[in-house]
């Protein structure tokens, strides 16, 4: 990466952690992935239950890996084999110790956008778990919430269809057309402007383009 661009992230980063601290949240910055997966390890106590939504960014730093082969309580939704599994997987968070995410965008001084469709995933990060941390790269950091809302539904949702064997109008275009098609994953939008228990949100930013 240019060292520009990484000095930029840093010196940005730190603004980002300011702002997450003056909102009652936790944050870090990670130069690689390597650092951010440490720091990810360091944080989850061994022994702890975990819990994660579908993020491809704790994927990319090495942290579903690691927690699959640690000694950590866990019920991966991706192993579920009936719908009556998925959804006790997806319960299981509530009462996890870590809930390990990322943020489809944060603001400049620290809001939270998150989209979803399923709602386990915002659910998750508003109420239940005892923690929820997040590995975000700093190519989800917006200037402030009109253009992290609009990250959070022209990038991070319309990459997020090609996922899915669903029909939706951005899955074509690769642009929101708002639809209301039965197959939208934009059914709920998460703004986490401040944590009512200081502490719960852990947010590490890594200096990489990480996720959608």
């Amino acid at each position: 990466m240019n060292e520009n661009i990484v000095t930029r992230n840093r010196l940005l980063a730190q603004t980002v952690i300011k702002g997450l601290q003056s909102r009652n949240m936790e944050g870090y910055y990670a130069e690689t992935k390597e650092e951010a997966l440490k720091k990810a390890l360091e944080l989850i106590p061994e022994g702890a239950s975990v819990s994660w939504g579908g993020s491809m960014s704790m994927m990319e730093i090495g942290l579903h890996d690691a927690l699959m082969k640690g000694n950590y309580q866990k019920q991966p939704r991706e192993e579920a084999k009936t719908p009556e599994e998925k959804k006790a997987a997806e319960r299981f968070a509530y009462s996890a110790d870590y809930f390990i995410s990322s943020s489809n965008a944060v603001t400049e001084d620290g809001i939270l956008i998150n989209i979803d469709g399923n709602a386990n995933r915002v659910s998750a990060i508003a109420y239940g778990p005892e923690h929820v941390l997040m590995i975000v790269g700093m190519n989800k950091i917006a200037r402030d919430t009109d253009a992290a809302m609009s990250r959070a539904r022209n990038v991070a949702a319309t990459c997020n269809t090609q996922r899915f064997p669903i029909r939706t109008p951005c899955k074509t275009t690769g642009a929101c057309a708002d639809c209301k098609t039965p197959d939208t994953i934009c059914c709920q939008f998460l703004m986490t402007r401040y944590s009512k228990h200081p502490g719960r949100i852990q947010v590490i930013l890594v200096n990489d383009d990480l996720g959608f």
